[in-house]
């Protein structure tokens, strides 16, 4: 859907590769995923090393946690220690919103560098 609207897309499906891409290039955008098949909640610990050593690169988290364990994360749970993510979407993820989300925090963070 995202190469659709002209994005380039790179997708890691471990957090060591993820990171050595995030070394080599830097994405205006992270879509992240807070559950990794090798740990529940990994998407957090990975969203706290993206915001440690790739300050400025926004964070879309996606999740079904909440349908999983019923912890009722949302967007109010953003915290820059905790979740330091830009923003939170619940899957199943509706496209339309995806996109519009995408486009929405690439913007704001492309205004944010460049003033």
């Amino acid at each position: 859907m995202l190469r659709k609207e002209g994005h380039e897309v790179d997708i890691c499906n471990d957090t060591e590769n993820a990171l050595e891409c995030l070394d080599k290039k830097s994405p205006d955008l992270v879509i992240l995923d807070v559950m990794f098949p090798e740990n529940a909640t990994g998407g957090f610990d990975f969203a706290r090393k993206i915001a440690q050593f790739h300050k400025g690169i926004p964070i879309l988290m996606l999740t079904a946690v909440n349908s999983h364990f019923q912890l009722d994360f949302s967007a109010q749970d953003i915290d820059q220690d905790w979740m330091p993510v830009t923003d939170f979407m619940e899957k199943p993820v509706d496209f339309d919103l995806m996109v519009k989300t995408v486009k929405q925090l690439i913007d704001n963070n492309s205004l944010h560098t460049s003033a």
